[in-house]
């Protein structure tokens, strides 16, 4: 399994020179949050895309969709791109987005051959998205939210977008063999702990509890971190013990 990092950052800033919003792309078919996409991704590199991931509706999570969807609209496909979370996420996308007001509804257009589907997934339920295994947990969060777990039958990665503490998501993961990385978000540095407990977000005290409730071993890698705070926040990251905890690299390709 590969996963190819179109973006890497959080929050207010995160359009930045060289700082894209978050988003994933998964052996080069499934994106994972879609904060950035055209912006990293060269047209002939976001054909093959079929599905989209979400975690949550918050912009910097899902704008890129937008750009995707009339990037690929001039395209003759055999499949649309499906947009899968749980219905909540699906709803906030489908109208505050895609809802010929902010947006054209790229479910309808082109006529003939639409360039964006829906799909509600169900929570706590292992089901098949393209080739991935993706099992939807809720996650704490300001709006509705899910971390996904998620497999190709032989590895699997769990990723989670915006939360604060959590427990269900890593007694989810428990459950499969095979779960090489924890792809988590780190928003803030611990002297900004009060806004993330009200914003709920992550910072890197909080991330050093959060490694006693997940299976042990297993690499954590940080993205999300806001650009403002990039340096302070990666070095209280580096002096988490047991070398577990790793900030992801934008536009690095990594394997499972």
């Amino acid at each position: 399994m590969k996963i190819r990092v179109l973006g890497a950052y959080g929050g207010h800033g995160a359009e930045g020179p060289g700082q894209r919003p978050a988003a994933f792309l998964v052996d080069d078919r499934i994106l994972v949050d879609a904060g950035s996409v055209t912006s990293a991704l060269g047209h002939s590199e976001q054909l093959p895309i079929e599905h989209a991931l979400l975690s949550h509706a918050h912009l910097d999570h899902v704008v890129g969709l937008a750009f995707l969807a009339e990037s690929l609209s001039f395209e003759t496909r055999l499949r649309p791109v499906t947009v899968a979370s749980v219905e909540p996420v699906v709803s906030a996308v489908r109208t505050g987005i895609f809802n010929n007001v902010i947006w054209p509804d790229f479910a309808q257009i082109p006529a003939e051959s639409p360039v964006l589907d829906y799909r509600n997934l169900v929570e706590d339920t292992e089901q098949q998205v393209g080739h991935l295994s993706v099992t939807p947990v809720a996650v704490t969060h300001s709006v509705p939210a899910v971390g996904f777990v998620a497999h190709d039958g032989n590895t699997g990665f769990v990723y989670s977008g915006d939360t604060g503490p959590t427990t269900a998501l890593w007694q989810a993961m428990r459950r499969f063999n095979g779960i090489r990385a924890v792809i988590l978000e780190c928003a803030f540095p611990n002297r900004l702990g009060h806004i993330a407990k009200l914003s709920c977000h992550m910072t890197p005290a909080l991330i050093e509890r959060e490694l006693e409730k997940m299976p042990p071993d297993i690499p954590v890698w940080i993205f999300h971190v806001k650009p403002s705070f990039y340096e302070e926040t990666a070095a209280e990251l580096a002096r988490i013990p047991g070398g577990r905890v790793s900030v992801i690299e934008q536009d690095k390709t990594y394997s499972l």
